[in-house]
């Protein structure tokens, strides 16, 4: 393809985990970030965002989406002069809900397209660097692919990610309950314990195996395809109020868990709707459907 000067991605957020598949579970979601870049003869980078996180995010090279593109241009090269970027973000920050990740895969992938080069084509060069930036690739792979993603790394002479997608099974309709607050990846993983019992361990691992089944062709499992021993417990002290939701939920028959690092809570529902009687306070109620597709460009 020919290099365009003008590109805009859509990119969906996504749910990371599903209870116990910690940093190797993924699911895209109907909820989206929009990015117009242009590329421009002179030398120079102009950021604007509208939406979510704009009254905190950088408006220079610190932004995630121009440090994203960046790393992709050292990698295709041929990187333009200078650079417009406007952000018109709906994934709410730092609630759980991949807001970086969408970020870095709306970065590579504009990228790679100002490059002249097709996303289908790079994707396995788009894992990498959106990846290697969030340090796993559950959620990155989601954004990236769409639909429901199982990742892994290996660490031969280099590190690598990995990543597979799977049809979800169409009566699963996730429920997001976005937590008001926000939480950091870094506090929530710094209360994880270095060492879990092995029976916690042998717990959570048949439930991830579970989790698979289940999500492409048992929903009927997902109940105990969520639950989860290895992370959830630990992080209670972070969001206290986000456990006792998921607890409300399972108690009421709903399958739930955090949804990635929190807080925000995942339902994974059968119609789309949840109980009544919840204790939401601080929460607002997103029926997320499933998202296919993972991320979208369209050129001028």
């Amino acid at each position: 393809m020919g290099r365009p000067s003008e590109v805009r991605i859509r990119v969906p957020g996504s749910t990371a985990n599903l209870g116990p598949g910690f940093d190797s579970l993924g699911l895209a979601l109907g909820i989206h970030d929009e990015l117009h870049v242009c590329a421009t003869s002179e030398p120079g980078l102009w950021v604007d965002v509208a939406g979510e996180g704009s009254a905190h995010v950088p408006r220079n090279g610190r932004h995630l989406v121009v440090r994203a593109m960046r790393q992709a241009f050292e990698l295709f090269g041929d990187a333009p002069a200078g650079i417009r970027l406007r952000c018109t973000n709906a994934v709410p920050h730092s609630r759980g809900l991949g807001s970086s990740a969408a970020a870095a895969v709306a970065g590579v992938a504009a990228a790679a397209v100002l490059t002249g080069r097709d996303v289908e084509d790079e994707h396995e060069a788009l894992l990498q660097l959106s990846a290697a930036m969030e340090g796993h690739a559950d959620n990155a792979a989601a954004s990236l692919m769409g639909g429901f993603v199982l990742a892994w790394e290996t660490s031969g002479q280099a590190r690598r990610f990995h990543a597979e997608k799977l049809d979800v099974h169409p009566d699963i309709h996730p429920v997001a309950f976005v937590a008001g607050t926000e939480s950091a990846t870094k506090t929530t993983r710094g209360l994880l314990p270095e060492q879990v019992p092995l029976h916690d361990a042998a717990f959570t691992g048949s439930r991830t195996a579970l989790a698979v089944l289940a999500m492409t062709a048992r929903p009927d499992l997902l109940m105990y395809a969520t639950e989860d021993r290895l992370h959830q417990p630990y992080r209670r002290p972070a969001y206290p109020s986000s456990l006792e939701l998921v607890e409300s939920l399972r108690a009421h028959g709903v399958p739930a868990a955090i949804s990635g690092a929190g807080p925000t809570v995942l339902a994974l529902t059968a119609d789309g709707t949840v109980p009544d009687g919840l204790h939401l306070d601080g929460f607002t109620v997103a029926p997320l459907p499933v998202d296919a597709d993972g991320v979208r460009v369209e050129t001028a």
